[in-house]
């Protein structure tokens, strides 16, 4: 059985990487005609695995962890209770069992993928390889006619529906690890991983997503920084905060000298258009929501309905922190705060106790989310609650017993 853990954490890395981004392999031409559900069957795989692993290992926590553990069960015990005043059942019976039974078993996960080091390093590998099969994917997609970025589900039966934000965050994700393999390699294996970044860089212009171009040149520049800060290198750190920025924005001067080819790239049209990439629907929502919060909350799924647009989940307010205060009220907002800001000042204070691989690893896989959840997602959505575990992971260290 102690053989075998090594083995176990490696598939567990693996199931848990293709569960985390499953949305953006569905979005992909070759796998999106599955005749099976991709998430369904990596997230029960990854938790079919869990008890073997936290069963093999001796597993040391930090002290610091049971804060923001604690406060995530207040989190998900609150909104069991709100939800018997959601003015909205059809809501409470689809949003409930993601937030009170998916949450846990996603930041369980997290915890165990990254303190496990066969697992995490397996995860690492299969981001990286995930990040390059979409955007190449979509690359190919976008050549042939193949893919529709966005736009309504089924509306364009005969090609696919890329989910662009999904698409770019496993493409940001990506590019982060390999600028930590870029700057950590030597002699041709650097040249290899910069030019896998390089690849990276220009995958993540072709789905449309903003954000997630943004948390790609956010995490490229801070994790390698991150990494040289914690290991007393100064310098290179400054150095890469410099150069990173500095470079990628001479190769979005060059393309946009020509508008005509930026404007067939769909993240740089959606940046340069008009508007300024300002959503005036996100603005609207964000508003109504400030609005409805008060004390207790509307409970889940009840903001499109008091905001009087109809029963549709896809009108939630785009931003986990409003999202909080709107359905649970401000009991509902301290809660999360207390529960994803304390996660993020206790992986703060673990950043100098843990191996700086390790840190800036998880840096690169937890900042891209974390911005996302700012502009979209929901409570229920299952990839935020792993990243939390993943954040929460450098408390937790297992050993062979």
């Amino acid at each position: 059985m102690l053989r075998a853990l090594p083995a176990l954490g490696a598939l567990a890395g693996l199931a848990a990487a293709a569960m985390h981004f499953a949305g953006a392999l569905k979005s992909t031409p070759a796998l999106a005609a599955l005749p099976f559900d991709l998430t369904a069957l990596a997230a029960l795989g990854l938790l079919a695995l869990l008890p073997l692993l936290i069963a093999g290992g001796r597993w040391h926590l930090a002290p610091g962890l049971g804060l923001p553990l604690a406060a995530c069960g207040a989190l998900w015990a609150w909104w069991g209770l709100t939800a018997t005043w959601s003015p909205w059942n059809a809501g409470v019976a689809d949003r409930l069992p993601e937030i009170l039974i998916l949450g846990p078993a996603m930041v369980i996960a997290g915890l165990v993928v990254g303190g496990e080091p066969a697992a995490r390093r397996v995860f690492l590998d299969a981001v990286i390889l995930l990040g390059l099969f979409v955007g190449g994917s979509v690359a190919w997609g976008i050549a042939t006619d193949a893919v529709v970025l966005g736009g309504q589900v089924g509306a364009d039966p005969t090609r696919v529906r890329v989910q662009y934000q999904v698409a770019g965050l496993a493409i940001a994700c990506a590019a982060g690890l390999a600028a930590l393999r870029a700057t950590g390699a030597r002699g041709w294996r650097r040249l290899l991983w910069l030019g896998t970044l390089a690849a990276l860089g220009v995958a993540v212009l072709l789905p449309g997503g903003r954000t997630a171009f943004l948390a790609l040149g956010l995490t490229v520049a801070l994790a390698p920084a991150l990494r040289w800060v914690l290991q007393g290198c100064m310098g290179p750190a400054l150095l890469w905060l410099a150069a990173a920025p500095l470079c990628g924005g001479v190769v979005l001067a060059v393309l946009l000298l020509d508008p005509e080819r930026a404007g067939e790239l769909a993240t740089l049209e959606r940046l340069t258009r008009d508007t300024g990439g300002v959503d005036s629907a996100r603005d609207i929502l964000w508003a109504e929501a400030w609005r409805w919060g008060g004390f207790a909350g509307l409970g889940p799924g009840g903001f499109p309905v008091a905001a009087g647009v109809g029963q549709d989940r896809g009108l939630h307010p785009h931003n986990h922190a409003i999202e909080a205060l709107v359905e649970g009220g401000a009991v509902g907002l301290a809660l999360w705060l207390a529960a994803f800001g304390g996660g993020a000042l206790f992986m703060l204070s673990r950043l100098g106790r843990v191996e700086p691989d390790r840190a800036a690893a998880i840096l690169a896989l937890t900042l891209p989310l974390a911005m996302t959840a700012m502009v979209s997602t929901d409570l229920g959505n299952r990839m935020v609650w792993f990243a939390l575990g993943l954040g929460l992971s450098l408390g937790v260290e297992a050993r062979r017993v």
